[in-house]
């Protein structure tokens, strides 16, 4: 037998024999771990085959509240605003003309003063006695003056009988003439003697509200002293304001184009809490310089200030209506909305949808705006509740709520 076949022979009895040596529980071993996972591998094939569970159905969204009005037509004026400053018709100054203690003072400083009425008195003796001494010197010279004339009688009764020289009645004439000047001298003094004693009594020389009185009682006052109080007239009362000869020219032409007359303009003033003021007044005076420096011309309103409201000095807005009322599509100005592309608004159509409307806008009245533009009569604007509107998309409108005014008790 060759060498090599024996060699196989031994080699595959020697494999026999060495697995045949192996122990029993490697094998069971083996078996179960390819049971377990043939088990596995068919569960996982059974549980691919059986249907994805149906995820949960997302559930729509209500459309979103919103309030919505209607446009409405109504009457505005075409207007144009300004700034101005309340100045009153009559404001003095008063003060001393005389020199002396300031004795009273009566009045109450912000209280309303007639014509004539006494408001400062300063001690008046010796301005009476001046008056006195005056009226004494003009009794004199009405005496001196008095037996000049007697004198000259006899001097001119004397020249007819040749018993005196003409030259003596010359001078008897002029000392009648001198006496009779020195009558006329006294009672320029007397005057102004008892205008200075009339210039201790200060009066109101116009009707209105007296201020602040500077000195009280007891200073020595006088012309030096400045101020002592002022009167400003309160009813009626101006008001002032710059317009540029650009606007003024503008507002004449489109007045005219109406057949307006400018003169009957109608102007308003808004209060500094943003009120309308309760009177209207016209225009009465167009400056007749123009401002070098702002181009610009001052006019002057008069309105009627029966309440006292209007005070002078104070700012206020000033609103000229430069047009007869017209009709107009009014909307709240807090329904206005811009983008890239301009103004818009949302409104709500006939299937509660909301939609955009691009608007073009005019004058403002209060809280509301004119759209000239983009809107019709009746058409739902949504004024609160924008932020949650898609343009497309449903929405819930309702109208505003109407405030209560009742009182609680």
């Amino acid at each position: 037998m060759p060498a090599h076949a024996m060699s196989e022979r031994q080699l595959s009895t020697t494999r026999s024999s060495w697995f045949s040596r192996l122990p029993l529980p490697i094998s069971v071993s083996s078996r179960c771990v390819q049971a377990e996972v043939l088990w596995a591998v068919l569960t996982l094939t059974l549980t691919g085959c059986e249907p994805a569970p149906t995820p949960p159905a997302q559930h729509e969204l209500p459309p979103p509240s919103v309030i919505a009005v209607a446009a409405e037509t109504k009457t505005i004026e075409e207007e144009a605003r300004f700034v101005g400053r309340v100045v009153a018709v009559d404001r003095v100054e008063l003060r001393a003309r005389v020199e002396g203690f300031l004795k009273e003072r009566r009045f109450q400083e912000g209280q309303a003063v007639a014509v004539g009425e006494v408001l400062f008195v300063i001690e008046p003796d010796q301005y009476q006695a001046v008056v006195k001494q005056r009226e004494a010197d003009l009794e004199k010279a009405k005496a001196d003056a008095q037996n000049a004339e007697a004198q000259l009688k006899r001097g001119q009764e004397l020249l007819d009988q040749k018993n005196i020289a003409q030259a003596k009645v010359d001078e008897l004439q002029a000392a009648a003439a001198v006496a009779k000047a020195s009558i006329a001298q006294a009672e320029a003094a007397l005057t102004a003697a008892r205008l200075d004693l009339s210039y201790t009594q200060i009066t109101a020389p116009i009707a209105g509200r007296i201020g602040l009185s500077k000195l009280s009682v007891g200073n020595l006052v006088g012309p030096s002293s400045g101020v002592l109080a002022t009167i400003v007239s309160r009813d009626p009362i101006y008001v002032q304001f710059p317009v540029t000869q650009r606007d003024l020219l503008a507002a004449r032409r489109q007045i005219e184009s109406k057949g307006g007359d400018p003169r009957k303009v109608v102007i308003q003033v808004r209060l500094p809490d943003g009120q309308l003021y309760a009177h209207s007044g016209h225009l009465d005076f167009v400056d007749v310089t123009t401002d070098r420096t702002t181009d610009s011309v001052t006019l002057r309103a008069s309105l009627p200030n029966p309440e006292g409201l209007l005070v002078d000095g104070q700012y206020v807005g000033v609103v000229v209506q430069s047009g007869e009322p017209e009709a107009a599509i009014l909307i709240p100005q807090s329904a206005l909305q811009v983008d890239q592309q301009g103004l818009y608004v949302l409104i709500v159509d006939a299937d509660n949808t909301a939609r955009i409307r691009r608007v073009q806008t005019g004058q403002t009245k209060g809280a509301e705006i004119a759209i000239t533009q983009g809107l019709n009569v009746g058409d739902l604007v949504i004024v609160e509740g924008t932020q949650g509107v898609t343009p497309g998309r449903l929405v819930k409108a309702a109208p505003p709520q109407k405030s209560e005014t009742g009182t609680k008790p």
